[in-house]
């Protein structure tokens, strides 16, 4: 869902999961958001906590 194409509706989001193969799941949670009408500008306002690149520490000295 990251690689949405943001900003994007709703619907939008819905039907890009399911184009893109998403588990049931992230369908199931994108269908229970609420909708204002107004489009998601990115993937935080859907899911506060979505673990960006920062989150991880690469060591890549170790390779």
């Amino acid at each position: 869902m990251e690689d949405a194409p943001w900003p994007a509706t709703k619907d939008e989001l819905i039907d890009y999961g399911i184009r893109s193969g998403a588990p049931v799941e992230v369908i199931e949670n994108l269908q229970a958001l609420e909708d204002d009408g107004e489009p998601y500008e990115n993937i935080e306002e859907i899911w506060p906590d979505y673990p960006t690149k920062d989150d991880f520490f690469f060591n890549e000295d170790e390779y």
